[in-house]
């Protein structure tokens, strides 16, 4: 008796449990960030390497050949406008003067003696044109061997500092032979290659900072001084030439020196770069939608700055985007939107029922 009624003790149960109500969990929305589709200018802090070169670069070509008498600079020497660089040995140029010089003189005696018997009819016109031409001519040669003379002695064009030297006293040099380097260090410059997409909205004049690695992280300011007029076709960099204002002490040319470029382009409709996926099919966002749940939007991009990417098709200004959450996201599913945060990101997780 006592095991029946225990069975029916159990039986009873078990019905109990088949009708009673089944409490599903409520369906779960996934926690994303979200970002608006604008149009605006994508900016961007750029940081571009280069080498300081000093801005005027002089190569000492000799224009006479022959032995050098004189070279007293050496690299590191700071030589003033006008100063002697180098004395070229000038015994055989001289030697020729003297000779030209002496001609000269008797074409002068000859000249006047003609005109003198000319205007008494004792000589023809064509001998005292012959003879005005060989005084021309001797005047001439005269002329051009004082030019000879004179390329014996090179001075400084400008004040400079010597950076190379390529010869010594005693050497003999054929003509255009480089013997000496000059640069001025009182102005620095940096040339360096950056994209036609940031080129477009540069100036010359714009003003740019310049860190300088060998002298620590301190900014100096500079200029852009120079835009060159072409881009090449196979990499559609351009290059930008920009001088310090200043040049700090112990700046040399060779250094590696940054550029600091903050740059912007004309407003474009453009989206954070990480709300960008992919697939086999190409490039997609999650938008979405007013029931807050999401569709899968293809889209085609255009140009990246910064964290920022041009949207060419696909999207409307306005329009909300999931940036961030992507884990378990999938086409349909219902979300917890949170506008954009910056650095508190949020993180893709699941919460609790709706």
């Amino acid at each position: 008796m006592k095991y029946l009624l225990l069975l029916l003790l159990l039986t009873g149960l078990v019905a109990c449990d088949k009708t009673s109500p089944v409490h599903h969990r409520a369906a779960s929305a996934l926690l994303v960030e979200t970002s608006e589709v604008v149009r605006s200018p994508l900016t961007d802090t750029r940081l571009v390497s280069g080498s300081l070169q000093a801005r005027a670069v002089v190569r000492i070509f000799n224009q006479e050949e022959g032995r050098i008498l004189e070279l007293p600079f050496y690299p590191g020497d700071r030589v003033k406008k006008g100063e002697l660089l180098v004395r070229i040995d000038d015994s055989l140029i001289r030697a020729q003067l003297n000779k030209a010089i002496a001609n000269l003189k008797q074409a002068k005696l000859d000249a006047r003696r003609i005109i003198s018997l000319s205007q008494k009819k004792m000589a023809s016109e064509d001998e005292l044109a012959r003879l005005q031409t060989a005084q021309t001519l001797a005047q001439t040669e005269v002329n051009l061997l004082k030019t000879r003379l004179s390329h014996t002695r090179i001075k400084a064009p400008l004040d400079a500092v010597v950076s190379q030297r390529f010869n010594e006293p005693g050497d003999v040099v054929a003509k255009y032979s480089q013997i000496l380097t000059l640069i001025d260090r009182s102005q620095l410059k940096i040339v360096v290659t950056l994209s036609e997409l940031l080129l477009v909205n540069i100036r010359e004049g714009d003003r740019l900072e310049v860190r300088i690695d060998a002298l620590g992280d301190q900014r100096f300011p500079a200029r852009v001084s120079r835009l060159y007029p072409t881009i090449d076709e196979q990499t559609r960099q351009g290059r930008m030439e920009v001088l310090l204002e200043q040049v700090p002490d112990k700046a040399l040319p060779g250094q590696l020196a940054r550029i600091i470029i903050r740059s912007s382009t004309t407003p474009r409709l453009n989206v954070p770069f990480a709300a960008i996926r992919h697939d086999s099919r190409g490039e997609y966002v999650f938008r979405l939608r007013p029931d807050n749940h999401i569709e899968r939007v293809r889209v085609q991009s255009g140009i990246q700055l910064g964290d920022r990417i041009e949207i060419l098709a696909g999207l409307e200004t306005g329009e909300q985007i999931i940036s961030k959450g992507f884990i378990g996201l999938k086409e349909g599913a219902r979300v917890k939107p949170l506008p954009a945060s910056g650095d508190n990101a949020a993180t893709a997780s699941t919460s609790g029922p709706s």
